[in-house]
């Protein structure tokens, strides 16, 4: 198939970590497991000769493909893919901003819900993801399990009796796994006790990025958090940790939501409405201000202020105002200001049937 007609086939499906069906959904958009590996033999990718990066592309493809969990799978050799489709994907949280940016072979396979990625030839040979929606930590390790022992079976890791799985950053040695959780803490954010959660998950070794991960500042109220350390901890140890220590945060957002509703219910009514107002009836739409938007239109929907709107429907317009999803669903290619229009007209089409309690 044509990588143009895949890349069309998942712009009309909806992400798994957005279809707002897991737990805590209201919460909590996603929950991720990654695990770094390499394979014997090869030198890892920053040194890796182009030749041996074919070669390497092409066993894994091989592998990838025999696996019952990928069958019918998607895999994208990246000389086939235009820069814009690198972002369509970056958007979609299939790949990272270094494997967009990175140069040489490069390969990513994708099961046809998009549970399921592998990225092949980034920092490590191998980054094996699995992403669910909601508060779904345990599930998405036990399926990423289950795909990193049928790779082992078909591939040859890296692996070290004392040390556990080499990676090229020594921060990943061990079981090479991050978990992470992508949450919406909009109701912290508004009664400014965010910070004091942000210190105190660093003093449990989690890190807070933004919407697109590493690299990127919170934005729109949405917090990445994951765990800094995989050498010296069992896969089971990081995620219960996390998962653990996500419920309590979890309390705390549903805490402050409960105060604004119950203290602070006319500002915070106010503030959500002119957010429907804006995305209802503005001609220009900048990304970064949609996400803001967005965001109280979330909580709207979320604290029953706003009616006539799916969780689904609403989840992907995170992913439609993006730039390249934007471009695509246009068919042509958009200059900023031609985004911006665009982007207000998807807004208005998309939500003119959204009402208020």
């Amino acid at each position: 198939m044509e990588p143009t007609k895949e890349l069309n086939e998942l712009l009309t499906s909806t992400c798994e970590w957005l279809r707002g069906t897991g737990p805590e959904n209201d919460i909590v958009l996603s929950s991720r497991i990654r695990l770094a590996r390499n394979l014997s033999g090869y030198a890892f990718s920053e040194r890796l000769e182009e030749a041996r990066q074919r070669q390497l592309l092409d066993e894994v493809e091989k592998a990838v493909v025999s696996l019952p969990m990928l069958k019918d799978s998607y895999f994208f050799d990246y000389k086939n893919l235009k820069d814009l489709d690198m972002q369509f994907l970056l958007e979609r949280h299939l790949i990272s901003r270094e494997h967009a940016a990175d140069q040489g072979e490069r390969g990513l396979a994708v099961s046809r819900n998009e549970v399921i990625s592998i990225m092949v030839l980034e920092e490590d040979h191998l980054r094996v993801q699995v992403l669910q929606s909601g508060l779904n930590l345990i599930e998405a390790w036990r399926l990423v399990d289950k795909v990193d022992s049928a790779l082992d079976k078909r591939l040859s890791y890296s692996f070290h009796e004392s040390l556990g799985y080499l990676t090229a950053c020594p921060t990943n040695v061990g079981t090479g796994l991050r978990a992470s959780c992508m949450v919406h803490l909009a109701g912290l954010m508004m009664t400014k006790q965010v910070n004091k959660i942000l210190q105190a998950l660093s003093k449990l070794n989690l890190t807070a990025r933004g919407f697109f991960g590493e690299g990127t500042q919170a934005s729109g109220n949405f917090f990445q958090f994951s765990n800094q350390m995989t050498l010296g901890q069992a896969e089971e140890e990081i995620v219960d940790g996390l998962d653990r220590v996500m419920r309590q945060v979890i309390e705390h957002e549903k805490e402050a939501r409960s105060h604004l509703v119950e203290k602070r219910r006319a500002k915070l009514e106010d503030q959500i409405w002119r957010a429907v107002g804006a995305l209802k009836s503005a001609r220009l739409m900048s990304s970064a201000e949609t996400l803001g938007l967005l965001s109280l239109m979330r909580l709207g929907v979320d604290v029953g202020f706003i009616k006539n709107l799916s969780k689904k429907n609403l989840n992907a317009l995170f992913l439609y105002m993006q730039p390249a999803h934007l471009q695509k669903l246009s068919s042509v290619t958009l200059k900023t200001a031609e985004r911006d229009y665009k982007r207000a007209e998807l807004l208005r089409t998309r939500l003119k049937d959204v009402e208020l309690v």
